[in-house]
């Protein structure tokens, strides 16, 4: 098949979680031997150079370079519209005028789209086979931002979130098939009543990559990790509250506790927290993983968490230990108190970490057990063969619409 991908972030090289899931869709397409044609946007010409590895899993792609000013007036420009703001973000003449001509030149099969800010530049095509990736409902996540946000901020992304609900809503039923990452998203899709079909196929995680290092069996026992870009208000929101609450009471049974917090551009806030005792803000590193296998657990104490938690199922495949929230686990094939811990409370995230610091045995059976889940029901191979069914009942579904639009006509 020819099939052409559109998605939000480049998809090269796959370091972070919007890049992650297109990436390993498109190298499966091309393992598959399809032709794809991938078209996106770069945030600078660095990052368009740094996607050019692309090449090698696809047969044509396109990064339309855009500039952040520009983009963010045209976010502003759509504030007094229905339009939600995000579409303005991820809106580009120049990407636009590229699907336009690939459209116009090529025959496609498929077009397939992950995010729905995306999916405005094939919304309107009709005599081709569609796929709306949404992977998280992003209008949920909006509408969860604004219990964390002041007053009138908060009224911006209540706002935003209905804004967005409603365009995912107009999305859905223009597309042959709607998905997501986890049953808790798709019940949410499904309760749009708007999609002609829906499905769903979780994130995979590659354990080849993220696996426990062979030569290395010791670890630092009274330290804690987390991992995730500090640029992203959710991970912001999750340490800042950890470290203020949590971290407080870990240090009073542990006073030589460390704490690692491992992820590129940390925000003014997160570098203040290295002040306090026993915390270590890394920035961004070339490797995480050594940060990450380093210490007794991984905690994902998120309250704002949509879709699945790449971190978590990073962690779980390193072999290290992870202690989730209630929000954060949802999107996690595994049996809690299993596989994994859950905390929600200071308390709690204090005790869970606590064991896991003091008691080596236990700790052993959480990374025994989390990178064998992750073998068993996270793999991307298993992911992909879940997308090829999607794939082909997209296509009979797409075929039985017009054999019935023929017969109506007839």
């Amino acid at each position: 098949m020819k099939i052409l991908y559109l998605c939000h972030r480049f998809p090269f090289p796959p370091k972070r979680g919007g890049k992650i899931r297109p990436f390993n869709m498109i190298r499966h397409f091309h393992q598959q031997g399809h032709q794809v044609y991938v078209a996106s946007l770069a945030r600078s010409a660095a990052e368009a150079a740094e996607g050019e590895g692309i090449k090698a899993y696809c047969s044509h792609y396109f990064a339309a370079v855009v500039n952040e000013k520009v983009q963010f007036a045209r976010m502003i420009m759509r504030l007094p519209l229905l339009t939600p703001s995000s579409m303005g973000y991820f809106y580009s003449r120049e990407l636009a005028a590229h699907i336009r001509q690939l459209l116009a030149q090529q025959q496609f099969d498929l077009i397939f789209v992950h995010c729905s800010s995306v999916a405005q530049y094939v919304a309107d095509v009709t005599h081709i086979p569609k796929i709306l990736d949404f992977g998280d409902m992003d209008s949920q996540k909006w509408l969860a931002y604004r219990e964390f946000k002041p007053f009138p901020l908060n009224l911006g992304y209540l706002l935003e979130g209905q804004k967005m609900l409603r365009a995912e809503k107009h999305l859905a039923a223009k597309f042959d098939i709607s998905t997501c990452t986890t049953k808790a998203e798709l019940e949410t899709l499904q309760s749009y009543q708007a999609a002609p079909a829906t499905a769903w196929f979780p994130n995979g995680v590659d354990t080849d990559y993220f696996c426990p290092d062979a030569g290395k069996q010791d670890y630092e026992a009274h330290s804690i990790s987390f991992i995730g870009r500090m640029d992203y208000y959710p991970n912001q929101q999750a340490m800042l509250q950890f470290c203020a609450a949590a971290w407080p009471l870990i240090l009073a049974q542990l006073p030589d506790a460390k704490l690692y917090i491992v992820g590129a551009e940390p925000s003014a806030e997160i570098r203040a927290l290295a002040k306090l005792q026993g915390v270590t803000v890394t920035g961004s590193v070339a490797d995480v993983r050594p940060f990450i296998r380093n210490t007794a657990a991984m905690v994902a104490p998120l309250k704002i968490a949509r879709g699945t938690q790449n971190k978590i199922l990073e962690a779980m495949a390193m072999a290290v230990p992870v202690i989730s929230s209630s929000e954060a686990a949802g999107g996690i094939d595994a049996v809690v108190n299993q596989h994994f811990l859950i905390a929600d409370t200071a308390t709690e995230l204090a005790q869970q970490a606590l064991r896991l610091m003091t008691e080596p045995q236990l700790r052993q059976h959480y990374a025994t057990a989390g990178r064998a889940r992750m073998l068993s029901n996270h793999q991307w191979h298993l992911s992909m063969q879940q997308l090829d069914s999607i794939v082909t009942r997209c296509l009979n579904l797409f075929q039985d619409n017009r054999n019935i639009q023929r017969e109506v006509q007839l």
